[in-house]
């Protein structure tokens, strides 16, 4: 894949710096575009300026950048986003509702925009959006909740727009995952570590790289026939969260 570029937003932290590192060593040639800066792994490049994805005409201008120094584009990895604040409807301020809208689905709309009709002229693409298992059930977070879920529409809707094009789209879905973000979530106990691992099949929390795993399998070669497909990967916790209303695991 040396010769392949592949576009990591909000690939400074969390799932997308373990999307980014994990399509690195697969031998992609990684570009991160971030608002934050900071210090990436050896084998990815960092966009030498700050990149907003709600800025339409950053990302164009960043694209344009990329694929002069490195090449065409041929995979986008839509990682940039902002959790949701778990406050009551009443509470919840319009401006912090509309900041998770704006990052988390205006954000990835401009920027599958911007890498697709690039891609679609060129008849070849992948894009793989981050979900949630938040936009799949119910969950107290009135902005982030919904924006996950329309992303996850937003990625069918794509792949059927740009399939014709040589281009597909999929999404994946993480649930609890151990980023830093989760940790301090836990630090302030805002969420419970033993609730999430007890209602999850497999008992246990999800890795960064195992989600990683499967970004870089959608967005790679051997995934050349799905398109529009949402793909959680929570540890058996959509499956597994039901069951305290029946007592809970069998054998436990």
């Amino acid at each position: 894949m040396a010769s392949e570029v592949v576009v990591v937003t909000g690939g400074m932290s969390g799932i997308g710096a373990a999307a980014a590192q994990y399509l690195a060593e697969k031998g992609w040639t990684v570009v991160v575009l971030d608002r934050a800066a900071g210090q990436v792994r050896q084998g990815i490049t960092a966009y030498d300026k700050p990149v907003d994805v709600t800025d339409e005409e950053g990302l164009r201008q960043a694209f344009e950048v990329i694929e002069a120094r490195y090449g065409p584009v041929t995979g986008l990895v839509n990682a940039a986003g902002i959790l949701g604040k778990m406050l009551p409807p009443e509470r919840l301020s319009i401006s912090d509702w509309e900041r998770e809208i704006a990052v988390d689905l205006k954000g990835t709309f401009l920027a599958c925009r911007t890498a697709g009709v690039r891609m679609c002229a060129r008849r070849r693409g992948a894009i793989v959006n981050i979900g949630s298992i938040a936009g799949m059930t119910s969950a107290p977070v009135h902005g982030y909740g919904p924006a996950k879920a329309a992303v996850i529409s937003l990625t069918t809707t794509l792949a059927a727009e740009w399939g014709r094009n040589g281009v597909r789209v999929n999404c994946v879905s993480p649930g609890f995952t151990e980023t830093p973000a989760l940790l301090k979530g836990f630090e302030v106990g805002a969420l419970d570590r033993v609730r999430l691992t007890s209602a999850a099949a497999m008992g246990r929390l999800v890795r960064p790289d195992e989600v990683a795993a499967a970004i870089a399998w959608l967005i790679g070669p051997e995934s050349s026939a799905i398109t529009g497909v949402n793909l959680p990967v929570d540890a058996g916790w959509l499956a597994g969260v039901s069951w305290a209303t029946y007592g809970g695991f069998r054998g436990e």
